[in-house]
């Protein structure tokens, strides 16, 4: 344990206990990862000196994953164990971007993490900044936090390949099964892959989100699904989301269809309203009508594409903060990749992780550091001092440098946000 902090604890609810000297690990990630931490950390350590004045400070203690723990152990393993142990122990990390090869090699690293830390809720606040370019008229319309089931779906990992004995072999068996079904048999050559959803895993992840809209005064949240297709996976999704909220939350909630029979379509004032939307049409829903939606709530991967696309609604994954939550840990990262073509360039915009870093510290309480770095970073973008990627959607933009963003945002806590 390091001798400069502490670790967390947590209360009966899952909330996190913060001290004020806590140990907050940090992986610095692949990539563009060193660019964008050496942008970040100053900001968050400054917001914290501001704010607090010296009662309050982080001892960061880095860790190792990605092709930084496979070079300096000297191991195959992009993912030490002990990296695992330590973040595990002190409870809350942030990270930056690990890289994940396409088609072979070791499978995601950030989905490892998240199953071994059985971080079940990927929460992604999707907002605009002023002054951040967006391809929509009206981009200040989206305010959402998307909460994505993160441990089964697709993405639990269950697959083989085509042409494989194993494949061959489950897909004879599910042949057998529907040969009385009317349905085409699947070709026996084609790789196969596993979609299991449980009550459990949904109920779970529902839950957290409910009790997010209710602690932050948020009006809806809606279940994203394509259950119209997938009836006993994805349509178990949408019901198991309507019973857990009937179930835990009967005080609290009331479906959309209650909403206008019962009330004439006038929310009562502290209820959140669940209701429930096809995952394709929800994607343009949130193109036109975004102000209806609050929090979204919805399995592994469609979770996925609708966090990138509203992303891409507010300047883009650059300024897209993301976490990933469980009931007795948290790991916040940056949300892009790690683009290693521009690693040790200075280029990128390091706003995703220094948002999640906000993000972090709201978490934890410390709320007046988070609404420095927000506020500073606002005040940055709305004077046109922005990195490459914003740059080329702004007229009259300066463009800088990752580091120097990160100064500009630095300056501006030391002022007061105030520009000069």
């Amino acid at each position: 344990m390091d001798n400069r902090g502490q670790r967390i604890e947590w209360d009966e609810r899952g909330r996190p206990i913060f001290p004020d000297n806590p140990v907050i690990p940090y992986i610095l990630g692949d990539g563009v990862g060193p660019d964008i931490w050496a942008a970040a950390r100053p900001i968050f350590d400054k917001a914290i000196g501001t704010a607090y004045q010296g009662k309050r400070s982080v001892s960061w203690r880095e860790v190792l994953a990605g092709e930084k723990a496979q070079n300096a152990l000297g191991v195959n393993d992009p993912l030490p164990e002990n990296t695992i142990d330590e973040i595990s122990f002190f409870g809350v990390a942030i990270k930056g971007p690990l890289s994940t090869a396409v088609g072979t090699g070791f499978r995601s690293i950030n989905v490892a993490i998240r199953q071994r830390l059985d971080l079940y809720a990927c929460v992604r606040p999707v907002r605009h900044i002023p002054g951040c370019p967006s391809p929509v008229r009206y981009p200040e319309r989206l305010d959402v936090v998307i909460f994505r089931e993160n441990t089964e779906d697709v993405y639990a990992g269950i697959e083989w390949p085509a042409g494989s004995s194993a494949a061959r072999e489950i897909l004879a068996d599910i042949n057998r099964r529907i040969e009385k079904s009317g349905i085409k048999p699947v070709l026996l050559e084609s790789a196969v892959g596993i979609k299991p959803m449980s009550e459990f895993n949904t109920s779970r992840l529902v839950s957290k989100a409910i009790r997010y809209a209710i602690e932050n005064e948020r009006k809806s949240i809606t279940l994203v699904h394509k259950g119209n297709i997938m009836k006993f996976t994805e349509g178990a999704f949408c019901d198991w989301g309507y019973k857990t909220a009937r179930e835990h939350f009967p005080d609290e909630t009331i479906t959309e269809i209650e909403l206008y029979e019962k009330f004439g379509g006038k929310r009562p004032d502290g209820v959140v309203v669940v209701k429930d939307r096809i995952a394709d049409a929800m994607f343009q829903q949130l193109l036109l009508r975004p102000e209806d939606y609050d929090v979204i709530v919805a399995p592994n991967l469609n979770g996925d594409y609708l966090s990138d696309a509203a992303a891409a609604q507010v300047g883009g994954l650059g300024m897209s903060p993301g976490a990933n939550i469980g009931d007795r840990c948290a790991v916040f990262e940056a949300t892009h990749g790690s683009a290693p073509k521009y690693a040790g360039q200075d280029k990128v915009n390091p706003g995703s992780l220094i948002l999640s870093g906000a993000e972090m510290f709201k978490f934890i309480g410390w709320h007046e550091a988070a609404d420095l770095i927000v506020c500073a970073l606002t005040d940055t973008v709305e004077n046109k001092i922005v990195t490459y990627d914003l740059a080329r959607q702004m007229e009259g933009a300066i463009e800088v440098k990752c580091s120097e963003f990160g100064a500009e945002i630095l300056k501006r806590i030391s002022q007061g946000n105030k520009n000069k």
